[in-house]
Protein backbone atom coordinates (compact mmCIF):
# COMPACT_ATOMS: atom_id res chain seq x y z
CA UNK A 1 0.00 0.00 0.00
CA UNK A 2 1.45 3.17 -1.16
CA UNK A 3 0.34 6.88 0.66
CA UNK A 4 1.41 8.54 -2.57
CA UNK A 5 -0.81 9.18 -5.37
CA UNK A 6 0.87 7.42 -8.70
CA UNK A 7 0.22 11.12 -10.25
CA UNK A 8 2.35 12.55 -7.69
CA UNK A 9 4.82 9.59 -7.51
CA UNK A 10 5.44 10.07 -11.06
CA UNK A 11 6.22 13.58 -11.14
CA UNK A 12 8.53 13.46 -8.65
CA UNK A 13 10.35 10.30 -10.09
CA UNK A 14 10.03 13.17 -13.15
CA UNK A 15 11.75 15.76 -11.39
CA UNK A 16 14.02 13.35 -9.19
CA UNK A 17 17.13 15.23 -9.82
CA UNK A 18 16.23 18.79 -9.47
CA UNK A 19 14.57 17.72 -6.51
CA UNK A 20 17.82 15.66 -5.45
CA UNK A 21 20.06 18.50 -6.61
CA UNK A 22 17.79 21.54 -4.26
CA UNK A 23 18.14 18.89 -1.12
CA UNK A 24 22.35 18.92 -1.94
CA UNK A 25 22.38 23.02 -1.81
CA UNK A 26 20.31 22.85 0.81
CA UNK A 27 22.44 21.02 2.98
CA UNK A 28 24.97 23.00 1.54
CA UNK A 29 23.71 26.05 2.30
CA UNK A 30 22.78 24.92 6.65
CA UNK A 31 26.62 23.91 6.42
CA UNK A 32 27.84 27.25 5.10
CA UNK A 33 25.23 29.22 7.54
CA UNK A 34 25.40 27.04 10.50
CA UNK A 35 29.06 25.62 11.87
CA UNK A 36 31.15 27.00 9.65
CA UNK A 37 34.84 26.68 9.78
CA UNK A 38 35.70 23.06 7.80
CA UNK A 39 31.99 22.31 7.40
CA UNK A 40 31.63 25.36 5.72
CA UNK A 41 33.54 25.16 2.89
CA UNK A 42 32.63 21.76 1.93
CA UNK A 43 29.36 23.77 2.49
CA UNK A 44 30.34 25.44 -0.23
CA UNK A 45 31.36 22.69 -2.58
CA UNK A 46 27.80 20.90 -1.58
CA UNK A 47 25.88 24.50 -3.08
CA UNK A 48 27.99 23.96 -6.37
CA UNK A 49 27.61 20.32 -6.78
CA UNK A 50 23.62 20.70 -6.27
CA UNK A 51 23.16 23.53 -8.09
CA UNK A 52 24.57 21.54 -11.18
CA UNK A 53 22.60 18.84 -10.52
CA UNK A 54 19.48 21.16 -10.90
CA UNK A 55 21.00 22.60 -14.17
CA UNK A 56 21.32 19.24 -15.43
CA UNK A 57 18.26 17.69 -13.71
CA UNK A 58 15.68 20.39 -15.48
CA UNK A 59 17.29 19.87 -19.02
CA UNK A 60 16.70 16.22 -18.14
CA UNK A 61 13.09 16.81 -18.15
CA UNK A 62 12.81 19.04 -20.56
CA UNK A 63 13.82 15.81 -22.80
CA UNK A 64 11.56 12.82 -20.98
CA UNK A 65 8.28 12.59 -22.36
CA UNK A 66 5.66 9.83 -21.03
CA UNK A 67 7.00 6.59 -21.67
CA UNK A 68 3.43 5.07 -22.81
CA UNK A 69 4.53 4.95 -26.55
CA UNK A 70 5.01 2.36 -29.18
CA UNK A 71 8.40 0.30 -28.47
CA UNK A 72 11.46 0.00 -26.54
CA UNK A 73 14.76 1.74 -26.68
CA UNK A 74 17.81 0.21 -25.37
CA UNK A 75 21.39 1.52 -25.16
CA UNK A 76 24.34 -1.28 -24.41
CA UNK A 77 28.43 -1.18 -25.07
CA UNK A 78 27.63 2.30 -28.05
CA UNK A 79 24.74 0.51 -29.93
CA UNK A 80 21.20 2.50 -29.58
CA UNK A 81 18.45 -0.41 -30.85
CA UNK A 82 14.91 0.00 -31.57
CA UNK A 83 11.96 -2.57 -30.82
CA UNK A 84 8.89 -1.34 -32.02
CA UNK A 85 5.87 -2.53 -33.25
CA UNK A 86 6.20 -2.14 -36.75
CA UNK A 87 9.97 -0.90 -37.27
CA UNK A 88 12.96 -1.98 -35.42
CA UNK A 89 16.56 -1.41 -36.02
CA UNK A 90 19.97 -0.74 -34.18
CA UNK A 91 22.36 2.36 -34.80
CA UNK A 92 25.92 2.27 -33.17
CA UNK A 93 26.41 5.51 -31.87
CA UNK A 94 30.22 5.76 -32.87
CA UNK A 95 28.93 5.34 -36.57
CA UNK A 96 25.61 7.56 -36.71
CA UNK A 97 26.48 10.65 -38.81
CA UNK A 98 22.82 12.29 -38.34
CA UNK A 99 20.87 13.26 -35.37
CA UNK A 100 16.86 14.19 -36.61
CA UNK A 101 13.58 15.45 -34.79
CA UNK A 102 10.60 14.76 -37.03
CA UNK A 103 7.50 16.40 -35.31
CA UNK A 104 5.43 15.99 -38.22
CA UNK A 105 5.32 12.62 -36.81
CA UNK A 106 2.70 11.14 -34.55
CA UNK A 107 4.23 10.97 -31.48
CA UNK A 108 7.66 13.22 -32.91
CA UNK A 109 10.25 10.66 -33.83
CA UNK A 110 14.12 11.12 -33.62
CA UNK A 111 15.76 10.02 -37.07
CA UNK A 112 18.81 8.72 -36.41
CA UNK A 113 21.39 7.68 -39.53
CA UNK A 114 24.22 5.50 -40.13
CA UNK A 115 25.95 5.28 -43.84
CA UNK A 116 24.76 2.20 -45.22
CA UNK A 117 21.70 1.56 -42.94
CA UNK A 118 18.11 2.78 -43.32
CA UNK A 119 17.32 5.65 -40.96
CA UNK A 120 15.89 4.78 -37.76
CA UNK A 121 12.97 6.38 -36.21
CA UNK A 122 12.63 6.12 -32.74
CA UNK A 123 9.55 7.93 -31.07
CA UNK A 124 10.17 10.17 -28.60
CA UNK A 125 8.09 8.90 -26.02
CA UNK A 126 9.22 4.86 -26.40
CA UNK A 127 10.03 3.08 -23.43
CA UNK A 128 13.94 3.86 -21.91
CA UNK A 129 13.53 6.46 -24.38
CA UNK A 130 14.79 8.98 -21.75
CA UNK A 131 18.41 7.17 -22.07
CA UNK A 132 18.96 8.84 -25.31
CA UNK A 133 19.74 12.12 -23.76
CA UNK A 134 22.71 10.89 -22.10
CA UNK A 135 24.30 9.48 -25.94
CA UNK A 136 23.03 12.46 -27.57
CA UNK A 137 25.18 14.63 -25.07
CA UNK A 138 28.63 12.69 -25.81
CA UNK A 139 27.83 14.18 -29.45
CA UNK A 140 30.63 16.42 -30.14
CA UNK A 141 29.71 19.82 -30.77
CA UNK A 142 25.79 18.99 -29.97
CA UNK A 143 23.90 22.15 -28.64
CA UNK A 144 21.91 20.70 -25.88
CA UNK A 145 19.55 23.76 -25.30
CA UNK A 146 18.75 24.16 -29.62
CA UNK A 147 18.06 20.28 -29.44
CA UNK A 148 15.42 21.19 -26.35
CA UNK A 149 14.12 23.73 -27.67
CA UNK A 150 13.53 21.88 -31.14
CA UNK A 151 11.81 19.06 -28.82
CA UNK A 152 9.88 20.98 -26.53
CA UNK A 153 8.65 23.83 -29.26
CA UNK A 154 5.93 23.62 -31.87
CA UNK A 155 7.62 22.33 -35.05
CA UNK A 156 5.85 21.69 -38.41
CA UNK A 157 9.02 20.29 -40.47
CA UNK A 158 11.90 17.84 -39.69
CA UNK A 159 14.75 19.61 -37.64
CA UNK A 160 18.38 18.73 -38.01
CA UNK A 161 20.29 18.69 -34.74
CA UNK A 162 23.13 17.24 -35.37
CA UNK A 163 25.56 16.13 -38.16
CA UNK A 164 29.13 14.40 -37.71
CA UNK A 165 30.51 16.06 -40.89
CA UNK A 166 28.86 19.92 -41.13
CA UNK A 167 32.24 20.67 -43.20
CA UNK A 168 31.27 18.68 -45.66
CA UNK A 169 30.22 20.17 -49.33
CA UNK A 170 26.59 19.62 -50.31
CA UNK A 171 26.43 18.91 -53.71
CA UNK A 172 23.29 20.65 -55.73
CA UNK A 173 22.32 20.21 -59.53
CA UNK A 174 22.90 23.45 -61.25
CA UNK A 175 19.83 23.03 -63.38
Amino acid sequence: MSFIRPEARTAIWRWREVLIGAGIAMLGLSWVLGPGGLLGWVGWLLIGAGLALVVVGIQRTRFRANSDGPGIVTVDEGQITYFGPLTGGAVAVSEFERLTLDPTAKPPHWVLQQPGQPPLHIPINAKGAETLFDVFATLPGLRTEYMLGALNGPGTQPVMIWERNRDRVMLQPLH
